[in-house]
């Protein structure tokens, strides 16, 4: 189960995806995470959709990772007369704390935290953006606002704040009894959904105390201006461009984008793009030539991952859309420019002897055309030292520890296997070598270029490189 192509494909599970033979046909197509998403669904639906997943990676021999998908805080307006209202540009609007059913001229927000961030003058946008409101005057329990674009308002429809830090938690009591659930299930990555500052990682953390690999979704503005502090704290981040795209110009996106894969290349942290990659797919079997594009723009711009939603989940052509997804990304890898754009900019390597070990890793397979660089590693930061690198050669992970190898699914170019840890040097060339054959990745008489720390077993010591030749 080899994959040719390097980034890597995440792919939502959901009602069209729950049964074991459509994961393992999604994963035969080329998916290579799955993720529950927590905003839908109940919790032993996921509990048995997790029990498929390790019963196909028993089956297959290959580490399978998945994330878990907070919901995050919703902020929404109360109930409305009827179930919705018309909103008109240019008339009043209020909002507030009263549970009175709402009208043409008031809803309510059981919201208090949002009337304290407001001041006169911010927008308010309700309905992912379809309406948009302007506040003219406020208190700590209303909001007395302009309709500036109108339409049809219904019942607990979304409010967006742009441009204000709110101050409530990125974790809810549902978020932290999903936590708990999907830990104990054992899950790889906790996504974290409304991230605002440094504080909200911080404090996921510290509940998830490394039993998984924490990954901020970036979907408010305030994080993009925090954006390399939240980077640092972080294991992964995705690129949420939905939700971005609510609080932010929709022309403003593609250049963030850009930037947060360069913050995260740069930082050794896998970066995944998400929403809306092939959401055309939900109903037909072939994507629009923009999507494909975009997709493809993705993966030229160097992000580890591209990520499926409702596609899979929800829609009528899962598979068809991962096998779609799966081509688009070998396409471009064949591209001799895609090679090009990333050789043109690689990261300075940290005063570190794993990092120079690594850097060295990478020029030294280029110029003698390595079949494969082969990383020892226990706790998968000299995998991502490799795969920050965007070597042409593939990166073959051996590692003692199944938690590790599920992790780096997500990892640009990594193949990783769950084997022994070894014990000498003479091992490691032996193992080596033994798995690029077993794994086809090399062939007899092939180059190897192989990195691990020693003593064995030490994580996050790389300090040796070894070149070696591909025997039996």
């Amino acid at each position: 189960m080899r994959r040719r192509r390097k980034a890597k494909i995440v792919a939502t599970l959901g009602p069209a995806s729950s049964s074991y033979e459509r994961i393992r046909a999604l994963f035969e197509a080329g998916a290579d995470v799955f993720r529950l998403n927590f905003s839908h669904g109940s919790q032993e639906d996921h509990k048995e959709r997790m029990g498929h997943i390790r019963e196909l990676e028993k089956e297959t021999g290959r580490p399978i990772g998945v994330l878990m998908d907070l919901q995050g805080p919703k902020l929404r307006i109360g109930r409305l007369e009827g179930g919705r209202a018309r909103l008109t540009a240019g008339q009043p609007f209020r909002l507030d704390l009263s549970t009175d059913t709402g009208n043409a001229q008031r809803a309510p927000l059981p919201h208090p935290e949002i009337f304290a961030s407001l001041e006169p003058g911010a927008e308010l946008l309700l309905d992912d953006g379809k309406l948009r409101l302007r506040v003219i005057h406020c208190g700590l329990s209303f909001a007395e606002c302009e309709v500036l674009i109108g339409g049809e308002l219904s019942d607990r429809k979304g409010v967006n704040v742009p441009g204000a830090v709110l101050p409530i938690s990125s974790l809810t009591e549902k978020d932290r009894a999903d936590l708990a659930f999907g830990l104990d299930l054992g899950v790889d990555w906790v996504g974290l959904s409304f991230v605002q500052r440094p504080e909200d990682i911080a404090e996921a953390r510290k509940l998830i105390a490394g039993r998984a690999g924490v990954l901020a979704k970036l979907e408010k503005p305030a994080a993009i201006e925090r954006l390399e502090e939240i980077v640092e704290l972080v294991d992964s981040v995705m690129v949420a461009r939905g939700d971005l795209g609510v609080e932010l110009p929709p022309e403003d996106v593609p250049s963030l984008q850009r930037q947060i894969v360069r913050v995260c290349r740069f930082a050794g942290r896998p970066v995944i793009i998400a929403t809306q990659m092939l959401e055309s797919m939900i109903h037909a079997p072939t994507p629009t030539r923009a999507e494909a594009s975009d997709v493809a723009t993705a993966v030229y711009e160097g992000a580890d991952a591209v990520m499926l939603s409702a596609e899979t989940a929800s829609g009528e052509y899962p598979v068809e859309a991962v096998a779609m997804m799966d081509r688009i990304v070998s396409r471009v890898e064949r591209d001799p420019r895609y090679r090009r754009i990333m050789d043109a900019e690689h990261p300075d390597p940290e005063a570190t002897p794993a990092d120079a070990i690594t850097a060295a890793a990478r020029q030294v397979a280029n110029t003698i055309s390595a079949a494969a660089i082969v990383t020892y590693t226990t706790s998968g930061s000299t995998a991502l030292r490799a795969s920050r690198e965007r070597p042409d050669s593939p990166i073959l992970c051996l590692t003692p520890k199944l938690e590790t190898a599920r992790r780096l699914a997500v990892a640009w170019g990594t193949h990783c296997v769950h084997t022994e840890d070894v014990r000498s040097v003479e091992e490691m060339v032996e193992h080596a070598g033994l798995h690029a054959l077993t794994q086809g990745i090399a062939s007899k008489g092939d180059r190897l270029v192989i990195t691990a720390g020693m003593p064995f077993g030490t994580p996050g010591a790389t300090n040796t490189l070894r070149i070696s030749w591909v025997t039996e």
